[in-house]
Parts: structure tokens; sequence; C-alpha cells
């Protein structure tokens, strides 16, 4: 006698599903809903800024703090922050730039009425409701990146501060080519004072940033998201 095939009923859709299974790429793609988010220009632009950025503050910090000495080279520490300087300029036009390539930078940085209603809900999950295990009342897309608070942080760093941080810091490293401008604008204190207090702004800027980065779905969710350009 021949063996006999048993055949079991497949329940009606169940191919279908298999089929789009297979397409979509096994356990690992159904098991994760992620979205295309971060263009890979802003998470270039993204790195770089925060690598200059650091080696801003450090040598700022070297070179404003007497009891500080991470190099021991004075001058060496000098020309390294100036040259960071010129490479967060140049970042900065960079950024501009991959936003006119890639459109949507009023969609992402500019605060509709829309963005504005949401501020309240917003503010109430950053204070109470995380904390609570609440759900986020915003949710990233590729269409709209930030939320409210975002857009306002992101908006200041970018439109008021980045700007002047570089406008002192270029006036700074050049002075006797710019001497006629310090002088009309109340001197070398004044530019010093501006210039430090933006550094600090910036400072302040990044510890929160670091904390805020922590608040996805994972630990880490929004740093990796910033390195593969996909979160969940």
């Amino acid at each position: 006698m021949g063996r006999h095939r048993r055949y079991f009923p497949v329940p009606r859709g169940l191919v279908p599903c298999l089929y789009s299974y297979h397409l979509a790429g096994g356990v690992q793609t159904m098991k994760k809903n992620e979205t295309d988010l971060h263009p890979f220009l802003i998470r270039i632009w993204h790195w770089s800024n925060a690598l200059i950025i650091f080696v801003l503050i450090i040598t700022g910090a070297d070179l404003r703090f007497t009891d500080v000495d991470i190099f021991s080279d004075y001058g060496f520490t000098v020309n390294l922050h100036k040259y960071a300087g010129y490479l967060l300029a140049v970042s900065f036009l960079f950024w501009i730039a991959a936003y006119q390539i890639l459109g949507g930078f009023a969609r992402h940085y500019v605060l509709s009425f829309k963005d504005m209603r949401s501020i309240p809900a917003q503010t109430t999950y950053y204070i109470h409701g995380h904390f609570r295990g609440g759900a986020n009342p915003f949710k990233a897309s590729p269409s709209s990146r930030f939320n409210a608070l975002q857009k306002l942080a992101y908006s200041f760093i970018m439109f008021i501060a980045m700007p002047l941080i570089i406008a002192t810091g270029i006036v700074f490293g050049n002075i006797m080519d710019f001497y006629a401008l310090i002088s009309a604008t109340g001197g070398i204190r004044v530019l010093d004072i501006i210039h430090v207090i933006v550094g600090y702004i910036f400072v302040l800027y990044l510890i929160v940033h670091l904390y805020m980065a922590t608040l996805g779905k994972h630990v880490f969710s929004h740093t990796k998201a910033m390195i593969t350009g996909r979160e969940e």
C-alpha cells in the first residue's frame, strides 16, 4: 500500500496572511511597527553637530575656568575652540541646506495653531503623565516630527541661540578684525557676557535634550531612531 498524505484544513484568510507575512520579512518585521522618521542628511547633521558642540563645551570650560585643566596647551585649546566654532557655523549652514533639499522646514519647526492648542496636554504629560505611565499625546510622523514644546525649544536654539553664539564666537576669535564693531556694541565685556550666557544656555539645553531622549518607548528608542532613521 502506498503512503497517503494527510491534508489539514487551512482556515480561510490564513494563506493571504502568510503570504503578506513572507513579503514583510518574517517574524522580526511583524513584531515591529517602525516609522521612517529621520532622513539621512538630518542624522548626519545631528551627530556631527553633537560632536562639535561637545568639543566647544569642553574647550570653553577649559578656557573659562582656571580650575579646569583638560588640555595642558593653552594655545591648542584656543585654536581648537576657535576652529570648532567655525565648524559649527558650517554645520548650521548644512542644516539649512538640508531642509531646503528635503523640504518641510516650516512644518517641523514653525508653531501652528494646532500646536499651540496641544501645549497644555503636552506639558501635563512631561510633568505628570509620563511618570504615571500615561500615553504621550503626540505621535511623531514623517510629516510632523516634533511636538509643540520641542518646536519651541528647537526654534529658540536654532534661530536665536545658534546665530548668536556663532556670531559672537567669530568676532571673539578675530578681535582685531572686528575691533570697530566690538567698540560700537559696548566693548569686549558685552561680547563676553553674551557669548558665555548663550554657552550656558547650550549646556542647559544639552542636559534637557539628553533627558528627553530617554522618554521614548524604551530608554534608547529615540537615540536608536537618530542612528537608523526609524522609530517604533
